[in-house]
């Protein structure tokens, strides 16, 4: 065997050992990206358990919503239909109203009852005015249009009344809208009504009285 045959005989024993040696360490990386997919999988996964407890405990909150309002407008309408008064059906569009705005679940079926008897003796020279508002001079074109206006109004919600009902307890909010001038019980005369018609502890309002 000549020189240069020898050489590279030699050579390739060598090369051999360095492969064989090299082999392992390319199963690294592969191990490594499995510990990081099941790492990322494990991640989403307390995501998504975390989320579907936040749905969850968002559904359970609209469900008990929904029952106090229900039960606020069984309420209302008990009181209606205890004293025969038209309005008896519309507890549930007040409850709804209240709750959206604020207000006391009581005080405008209270109202409704001071001023025409619940709808029985409501205004004649205009529509589906039976919250006596505007002094009989403003009617409105459905009975929820009436209740959710007036609504939207005891809560300070309209720029043009706001300065008379925004951030008023009930009681202020009663003597706002028909002065003691007026009428000097006036707002003692509704909170009865309103005691009549249920336990403030209904109330999902946070504009609640305590002498409601």
């Amino acid at each position: 065997m000549n020189k240069k045959k020898l050489i590279r005989f030699s050579q390739s024993f060598l090369v051999l050992p360095i492969v064989t040696m090299l082999m392992p360490f390319g199963n690294i990386p592969t191990d490594l990206n499995n510990g990081i997919t099941l790492a990322s999988q494990s991640v989403l996964s307390q995501k998504q358990n975390t989320g579907a407890l936040s749905l969850l405990a968002l559904n359970q909150a609209d469900d008990e919503k929904a029952k106090t309002i229900q039960a606020e407008a069984d309420a209302i309408d008990a009181y209606f239909a205890e004293k025969n008064m038209p309005l008896a059906g519309t507890g549930l569009t007040m409850a709804k109203a209240a709750d959206q705005y604020g207000l006391d679940y009581r005080l405008l079926p209270a109202i409704a009852a001071r001023e025409s008897t619940g709808g029985r003796q409501k205004c004649t020279s205009v529509e589906h005015n039976f919250f006596g508002w505007h002094s009989c001079k403003s009617g409105f074109i459905s009975d929820e249009e009436a209740i959710k206006t007036v609504a939207m109004n005891l809560a300070g919600k309209n720029p043009n009344t706001a300065s008379h009902y925004l951030g008023h307890t009930t009681k202020e909010i009663l003597q706002e809208y028909n002065p003691p001038s007026i009428v000097k019980n006036y707002s003692d005369q509704v909170m009865k009504i309103m005691n009549d018609i249920g336990d403030n502890d209904l109330a999902t309002s946070n504009n609640n009285d305590s002498n409601a």
